[in-house]
């Protein structure tokens, strides 16, 4: 079963969750993790592709949106609205307001919550929803 552990955030704005998001998958990647962003729609998939490309200078982080390419030349961090298929995430960063499927492969599930009552709310809902499926959970104050 996966690991979650919830970062909440001192900020409120959602641009620093996408930020701290991109820190996270940039550190994955460099240990060669492969990362699924799951997003709440396209617009948010959108703007976590433009930011791994430029959330700080000099960054380069491979990636695609779903559906990506052959699996063969998958990179090693995917960006959609359901995760991939196959067997192959080690990280899920779940910027989406649902808990992922509770059946998901996943090494380790990411949440960011935003210093916000209204996503502080959210966040706690699917606490709940990952402690009573049995998730091994951590939150770091940050």
């Amino acid at each position: 079963m996966a690991g979650v552990s919830f970062y909440i955030l001192e900020q409120e704005t959602e641009q620093e969750k996408y930020i701290f998001a991109c820190k996270l998958i940039e550190k994955a990647y460099r240990q060669g993790q492969f990362s699924f962003v799951l997003t709440k729609d396209d617009r948010q998939s959108q703007i976590m592709d433009d930011l791994l490309w430029s959330f700080r200078p000099g960054s380069f982080i491979p990636h695609d949106k779903m559906p990506a390419t052959a699996k063969a030349n998958t990179p090693r961090v995917l960006i959609g609205k359901a995760p991939p298929t196959d067997d192959q995430q080690t990280l899920l960063v779940n910027l989406s307001e649902n808990c992922p499927d509770m059946d998901s492969q996943n090494a380790r599930i990411i949440e960011i919550i935003e210093n916000d009552e209204t996503a502080k709310a959210v966040g706690r809902a699917r606490y709940k929803q990952y402690q009573s499926a049995g998730f091994s959970i951590e939150t770091h104050r940050l």
